[in-house]
């Protein structure tokens, strides 16, 4: 039966059982106070061999059979260029105004301490965990890279539910993260530079050098020269009126803003450089005005929900738990989650204090950064794909990038809640010295 079985009838039954069961465990993650993001990545996991696949093979093969696998990967992919572009949308350069010398200390610190951190961890593991004739240098800098990232966009949403968007920690966070995930993007296209020959991609002579000079010109091109064309065609077709988000000019923005991020995503594939750095340096140089906004929630509403999980369930059935069932292994997945923390949210603390933040402010501040949620994900297929890592340490770094994922939300509820009991005491206190004076 699934030998003669047609890809499109599989598609027809993957595709709804893995939108479903992440639309499911999102709302539940959501009324446990978690992001939904949780919920979508431990779907992803449970789908594949680590439970589903364990408990009912049968079934596993009939709901998502081999044959599927790739075009729910195009698919997938295509959702994460869209999460990509909106990632790079929503960067916002105003969120450094004022805040200069605490974010470059954050930021970089959040970065070089679990990148130092993380390489010295990759040196030990190499001799174990290392796939067969990779580097030593592209093997360190990739897990080191792996431990530096943030979720920009998990922690949007992080901060949204806490009520913490448009405080100062709330900003001072988002704008760490912005230039943490910049510097940690431009490392993984360095990583898949370095790399590029060992997928056959005749790096030959030309190498990483050549790639980082190409890589180069296709930003200075995306600056100087597509971001003031995007400028003048949106004010000459799709001009900022109450209509546009509805009339033709909305449709025709998302038309225009697919292709746009495609084509760009195509540009440095073709470089070399991951596609998704092409989609994200697109969103990051697409003018933000009304219509491109509106055409933006349009490409969300439907690449995120409908789209989005598909990516996660590939990297689910890439997971298996079981290749971490004691021995050296699980050892080593203890060791990289215990850097993990240890180096992202210890190195931002540290660093905000350093800056002349409050204890508080700087603890939760740590907390936030160590939050890497999908955008890890991301690094660890790019990883996966390129063979610098192998499902080992790809099982214990998805495993590393959930858990710290998780316990954001509980922990920065927890500060802020500690936080209101000390206000509500001092306010205690203060009522009971005006009384006292009064009766005096």
């Amino acid at each position: 039966m699934g030998a003669s079985r047609d890809p499109l009838e599989a598609v027809l039954v993957a595709v709804p059982v893995v939108v479903l069961a992440c639309g499911v465990a999102g709302a539940v993650m959501r009324r446990l106070g978690q992001t939904a993001v949780v919920g979508e990545i431990l779907v992803g996991i449970l789908l594949g061999p680590s439970l589903l696949g364990w408990l009912w093979p049968a079934g596993s093969r009939w709901m998502l059979p081999g044959e599927v696998l790739p075009y729910l990967g195009v698919l997938g992919n295509l959702g994460l260029l869209v999460f990509m572009f909106l990632v790079g949308l929503e960067l916002d350069p105003g969120l450094l105004r004022g805040r200069g010398r605490a974010v470059a200390v954050v930021s970089q610190a959040s970065v070089w301490i679990p990148l130092g951190f993380g390489s010295l961890l990759a040196l030990a593991m190499y001799g174990t965990l290392a796939p067969e004739g990779v580097g030593r240098a592209e093997f360190v800098l990739f897990v080191a890279v792996a431990m530096s990232v943030t979720a920009f966009p998990v922690l949007a949403r992080i901060l949204k539910d806490q009520g913490l968007y448009g405080t100062p920690v709330g900003a001072l966070a988002m704008a760490c993260a912005a230039v943490a995930d910049v510097v940690a993007w431009c490392l993984l296209a360095l990583v898949v530079a370095m790399a590029q020959p060992l997928g056959g991609g005749g790096g030959g002579g030309w190498g990483a050098v050549g790639m980082g000079v190409l890589a180069g010109v296709f930003l200075a091109g995306m600056w100087w020269g597509v971001r003031p064309l995007l400028a003048w065609g949106i004010a000459r077709w799709a001009p900022d009126t109450e209509s546009g988000a509805g009339s033709s000019s909305g449709a025709g923005a998302v038309v225009g803003l697919c292709s746009g991020l495609c084509l760009a995503a195509y540009a440095t594939n073709a470089i070399g450089v991951h596609a998704l750095f092409g989609a994200f340096v697109f969103g990051a140089v697409v003018p933000r005005t009304a219509v491109v906004e509106a055409a933006a929630e349009r490409m969300r509403a439907f690449a995120v929900p409908v789209l989005l999980p598909l990516f996660f369930v590939g990297s689910g059935l890439r997971t298996d738990v079981g290749l971490l069932g004691g021995g050296a292994v699980g050892l080593w997945a203890v060791a990289v989650l215990a850097v993990a923390v240890v180096g992202k949210w210890g190195g931002g603390a540290g660093a905000a204090l350093l800056a002349g933040q409050p204890v508080r402010d700087a603890v939760t501040l740590g907390a936030l950064m160590n939050c890497r949620g999908v955008t890890e994900l991301v690094v660890l297929n790019v990883g996966l794909g390129l063979g610098v890592i192998g499902a080992e340490l790809f099982t214990a770094l998805v495993l590393m990038a959930l858990v710290t994922t998780a316990v954001t939300g509980p922990v920065v509820r927890a500060l802020r809640e500690r936080e209101r009991e000390r206000e509500r005491d001092r306010e205690r206190g203060a009522k009971a010295d005006t009384v006292g004076s009064l009766r005096r």
